[in-house]
Parts: C-alpha cells; sequence; structure tokens
C-alpha cells in the first residue's frame, strides 16, 4: 500500500524530494494531484513511513 507523505508545489521539488529519497533507498512514486495545479503527490510504501519521514525532514528543513 502506497501512502501519500508530502505535497510538493513544483515538480521541480517533487523530482529534487523523489531523488533524494531514492539515493537513501526508499521506493518513492510521485503523481500530480489533478492537472489544473502543479502540485505533486510523493509517495512511499506504507512499511517504510516513520523512516521516510524523518529523512523527509532533513531534506525539507535542513
Amino acid at each position: 500500500m502506497w501512502t501519500v507523505i508530502y505535497i510538493a508545489p513544483t515538480a521541480k521539488m517533487a523530482e529534487m524530494i523523489k531523488t533524494r529519497l531514492t539515493e537513501e533507498g526508499f521506493l518513492v512514486k510521485s503523481r500530480p494531484v489533478n492537472l489544473s495545479k502543479q502540485q505533486f503527490e510523493i509517495l512511499v510504501p506504507s512499511g517504510e513511513l516513520e523512516e521516510v519521514q524523518e529523512v523527509l525532514n532533513s531534506i525539507l528543513h535542513p
């Protein structure tokens, strides 16, 4: 089961987060929220949620 952990405001931000989490060894997917807005959901397997949240915090708040 995939869980949304973050909604990125831009495609560039979504790609950066996806790349960084992938480099840390996590499975990551991103998808547009809808076609009218440029927001993207970042999804990870629900079993990795806690570990990913810690890494995501360090990415967003260095």
